[in-house]
């Protein structure tokens, strides 16, 4: 039951309804820290509030955020986790998508609002954000939920209140242990409450204010019964047991200036200058929480963060993390690059052959792009010396496991280096990892082999498997079960299938519009074949919508990528995801409708 408002500390109050909804007041303004229904909206004359310039939500369950509507049309800002905005503004298209039947998804995101409210901007990870006066600083502290975050406030006198959310409920004490799994049978959230309340306790606040449960006036103390009972569960539970001392070691040095991060997924390099400057290769999830993933795809599932980062610079000297190179496009080597570029000031390089995957994803239909475009601050050639620091490094073409990937080469304390991502799996039998919706070709691990070969590498890092020493017999290996991988496809695969999944693709793949806006879609369609074929292209749209369907009459050498553009006006009413399709027909044969590209219409 609500009490009115409740003073905490100079212009800071307390609202008890569905969550604990705080007030910061500056004169007759207020910033409010979560929403709860609106029984606290509604009261706000009670402290001589007349406006309320923003709110700050935590987390996207519904007692946080259930009234939220009447803050946004009443003008107010609303800023909500970075990670969590499509369960607040594009909450409809997670009630489309979420699984309801024969899911293992334990995850509380059907927790959300049933209705999408329109948001003014995200709480980005370890931002700062200036408003009414006041300072907050966004820190990501996963648990409750996956894109949690707490807002720690310099408050008078230097003091520093934390505002939790359901980080923690009072001394040894959480809201919700069902809300930790974030799998089916697992406990991920369990060890991010750890992770995220030990990091909190080395900010040193003075004050928790938690979304649920009464102001914690001794944190260390509470924070410290509730780490124990966590450490508990989980030697009850014999998961994470080695999750602290990853914690303070995160990096182990492969050779002086060489190190790894053993916790994130996939494993991130740093090669350290003697200036102190870092260049990280590689740079997803920096704190991974075991294996498999929490469940989903959504934004909402997944979170980088910055975890190591002090360890990394007290240990090791660094003063800069200075350059991130990544290998491939993937998710889980690329999440992290924009919170470094923001947070650290890392120039992101990119090679040229998947620059444009990462700088507009909506353009590919490909696995495990990640959410945000990253773009470039330089992009690199291949097979070009780039000098950084002290070192010389080489980037190179490495199709097989991704057409969008290179080998990274330089040397280090007198090593050959090279780092491959995720081209071949360590181990029995030393997996050729292959994915044909990533554009494999069956030569591409031949080529990779004999690439081995000429640089003769004393290591190779790999994403998943770690460093490995090379030996001639490991590159003999290699070059012999690339040779069985491409005679097994011919001997497999008619002439002409061995292709990428299709011969043909529309970009962009994803495309937001309005009706009667035209749409560019381009064509890109390979011949399959070792002769000059005609290629017959013509595209197909909803009925109403205005398109150039009429065939489209091309001819392409043997291998040769030809392009068409269309032009596409949707009609209608909005509507999420239609689908257009290029049907093709090639040398005589009809092969259907190869691709197709979505178009929301708004």
């Amino acid at each position: 039951m609500h009490t009115g408002w409740q003073l905490i500390c100079d212009n800071v109050y307390l609202f008890r309804e569905t969550c604990n909804v705080y007030a910061v007041r500056s004169g007759s303004d207020a910033v409010l820290i979560d929403f709860g229904s609106g029984l606290a909206w509604d009261a706000l004359e009670q402290i001589g509030v007349s406006r309320v310039t923003d709110v700050l939500v935590t987390h996207h369950h519904r007692d946080q955020v259930q009234g939220l509507m009447l803050a946004a049309r009443a003008g107010a800002r609303v800023w909500v986790p970075h990670a969590e905005q499509d369960l607040i503004a594009g909450v409809d298209g997670h009630w489309q998508a979420r699984e309801v039947r024969n899911s293992y998804n334990n995850r509380q995101d059907r927790f959300s609002l049933l209705e999408p409210v329109p948001i003014h901007g995200t709480l980005q990870d370890y931002a700062r954000l200036e408003t009414g006066g006041h300072t907050f600083t966004v820190l990501p502290t996963p648990g409750h939920t996956i894109g949690s975050v707490s807002l720690m406030l310099e408050a008078g006198g230097g003091g520093r209140i934390a505002f939790t959310g359901d980080l923690i409920y009072g001394p040894g004490q959480l809201w919700s242990l069902a809300a930790t799994q974030w799998t089916y049978a697992g406990a991920e959230g369990v060890a991010a409450h750890l992770l995220s309340i030990l990091d909190l306790k080395d900010r040193q606040p003075d004050l928790l204010l938690p979304a649920h449960g009464a102001p914690v006036t001794q944190p260390a103390e509470a924070i410290d019964l509730l780490a124990a009972n966590l450490r508990e569960l989980m030697s009850l539970r014999r998961e994470h047991r080695g999750l602290e001392n990853l914690r303070a070691n995160p990096f182990t040095p492969i050779t002086p200036h060489l190190l790894r991060n053993r916790t994130s997924m996939s494993d991130s390099y740093v090669l350290l200058s003697d200036s102190g400057k870092a260049l990280v290769i590689d740079f997803g999830y920096d704190f991974i929480l075991g294996f498999p993933l929490p469940a989903g795809a959504d934004r909402a599932s997944r979170r980088p963060w910055l975890y190591n980062l002090p360890a990394l610079k007290q240990q090791f000297g660094v003063t800069a993390i200075d350059v991130a190179i990544p290998t491939h496009f993937h998710d889980d080597h690329v999440a992290g690059l924009n919170l470094l570029r923001s947070v650290e000031g890392t120039q992101i390089w990119v090679p040229e052959n998947f620059a444009d995957v990462l700088a507009n994803p909506g353009h590919y239909d490909l696995p495990c792009l990640w959410y945000d475009p990253i773009p470039a601050d330089r992009t690199l050639p291949l097979e070009q010396t780039i000098p950084w620091e002290e070192y010389q490094i080489t980037l190179h073409p490495l199709a097989g496991h991704t057409t969008y990937a290179v080998a990274i080469c330089f040397e280090v304390d007198g090593k050959r280096v090279i780092a491959n991502g995720d081209q071949e799996a360590d181990g029995p039998g030393d997996l050729l990892n292959y994915v044909y919706k990533n554009g494999f070709r069956p030569e591409d691990f031949c080529q990779s082999a004999l690439l081995y070969r000429r640089i003769r590498p004393d290591l190779i890092l790999s994403g998943h498997w770690g460093a490995r020493q090379v030996t001639d017999e490991y590159l003999d290996l290699l070059l012999a079960k690339g040779k069985k991988l491409a005679e097994l496809h011919r001997r497999l695969l008619p002439p002409g299938r061995d292709l990428e999944e299709f011969m043909g693709r529309l970009t962009p793949y994803e495309t937001v519009t309005r009706v009667g806006e035209t749409v560019r879609l381009q064509a890109s369609i390979q011949n399959p074949f070792l002769h000059a074929v005609e290629i017959v292209a013509s595209l197909t749209v909803p009925d109403g919508w205005a398109a150039e369907t009429p065939a489209r009459v091309v001819t392409a050498a043997a291998g040769e990528i030809v392009t068409i553009d269309y032009f596409v006006t949707p009609a209608g009413h909005p509507a999420r995801r239609a689908r257009v399709a290029l049907d093709l027909t090639i040398d005589g044969t009809p092969c259907g409708q190869v691709a197709e590209s979505l178009i929301t219409i708004r």
